[in-house]
């Protein structure tokens, strides 16, 4: 898609009136139907390569449990957008992240999704080697060409954030605000950032982790995650648990809204039994409640009395996206080998259900009679909104 294309496909000030719904004060516009992104938004290679760059390489990006790197040497290697990522854990257990591109001659440092080094980062093609804090220290005849300043020539750094317990990355030059971008989502969507704080995510671990190879693109399953007008359809094992999804109203509609678990359901499970011990710091408002929250562009963060889970979506293809799905417990629970299955369970099924549902849409996105797009009813409005930030990420900057 041209310059000119996609600026022409950015919703005027009037459509965006008409189409963005304001949650916090329920107010409906006075047509039922909104109308959707046209179906080429969700199949076009040029639109999914400007997503890349004004999307995804432009903002925060969640890349990784910060537990996983449990020790210095401790790398991951990941992809943000095109570009290609290792996160590292230095010596003085600092977290850093560098473009995996060695600096000679463009070869990459680390080919593996993970693995461990023990001080150093060396490129397997001319051993131009690389302290963890990125510093060029050793190369063949290095000693010969005092000229080459070792810093300037080091590994090109990226912007980190930890937080929530997860690695966040930004490989623009310059990054936006992550207090503003990350953190102001949460307290857009929960009203307050002390509500996610009660959680303690950061001091929870790891108990299951779920990867799913989704044929659908990433925005698909964004629109899914945001509504529950789907719910009643295909998810009967979390509407059981939580009653009011079964009208259609997804915990995402309302400002600080979470939903309540049914009258006879004892834990956020697949059979609504008993889950563990409630995370002892949480507000009483919170408890027995499921709270959604959609980080752009591709988090979401599920919060239950007993357990968080965090899904993080990486888009490789215009019609395929890789999910990564996180369960987090009290370390206790995980320490003690409690069984997670049942809650584990009931989410994993969710996820599959929602992909499967996000699979069945993307061929139909290519037809001629999804040429315009479909329609968001009353309780899907607000996802006219995300439809209106990617079209003005995607628009030409004036």
């Amino acid at each position: 898609m041209t310059e000119t294309e996609l600026a022409e496909s950015t919703m005027t000030e009037t459509e965006l009136a008409e189409s963005t719904r304001n949650t916090a004060a329920l107010e409906r516009p006075a047509a039922s139907l909104v109308p959707t992104l046209a179906g080429h938004w969700y199949t076009d290679p040029a639109i999914f390569a400007a997503e890349q760059e004004r999307i995804v390489e432009a903002g925060w990006v969640c890349v990784a449990l910060a537990a996983d790197l449990d020790a210095p040497g401790a790398y991951r290697t990941v992809q943000v957008g095109r570009e290609s990522v290792v996160v590292v854990k230095g010596r003085d257990r600092a977290i850093r992240a560098f473009f995996n591109v060695c600096r000679h001659r463009g070869a990459q440092l680390c080919v593996e999704p993970a693995g461990q080094v023990r001080n150093k980062l060396q490129c397997p093609y001319h051993a131009w080697t690389y302290d963890l804090t990125g510093k060029l220290i050793a190369a063949p005849n290095l000693t010969e060409m005092p000229d080459v300043d070792r810093v300037v020539n080091g590994l090109a750094a990226v912007a980190v954030r930890e937080w929530l317990g997860y690695v966040w990355v930004c490989v623009a030059p310059e990054p936006p605000s992550f207090e503003d971008e990350v953190i102001g989502a949460v307290v857009t969507r929960l009203g307050d950032v002390e509500s996610i704080d009660h959680y303690g995510v950061e001091n929870l671990r790891l108990a299951r982790r779920i990867s799913y190879d989704v044929r659908s693109n990433w925005k698909l399953i964004v629109e899914n995650f945001m509504e529950c007008y789907h719910c009643a359809t295909i998810h009967p094992e979390l509407t059981e648990v939580l009653p009011e999804f079964a009208d259609g109203y997804a915990a995402q509609y309302y400002v600080g809204h979470g939903a309540e678990f049914g009258a006879a359901v004892e834990g956020f499970t697949v059979d609504g039994s008993a889950g563990h011990a409630r995370i002892p710091t949480l507000d009483d408002a919170q408890d027995r409640k499921y709270f959604a929250i959609t980080i752009r562009p591709g988090v979401f963060v599920n919060l239950v009395p007993d357990h968080v889970i965090v899904h993080r979506m990486t888009p490789v293809a215009a019609d395929r996206t890789l999910v990564e799905c996180d369960w987090l417990f009290l370390p206790e629970v995980v320490e003690s080998g409690a069984d997670v299955d049942r809650s584990v369970e009931l989410f994993h099924r969710v996820n599959s259900q929602d992909f499967a549902a996000c699979e069945r849409t993307q061929p139909a996105m290519s037809s001629r009679v999804y040429a315009n797009g479909g329609n968001l009813v009353p309780s899907e409005h607000h996802i006219a909104e995300f439809h209106h930030w990617v079209r003005a990420r995607l628009s030409p900057p004036r």
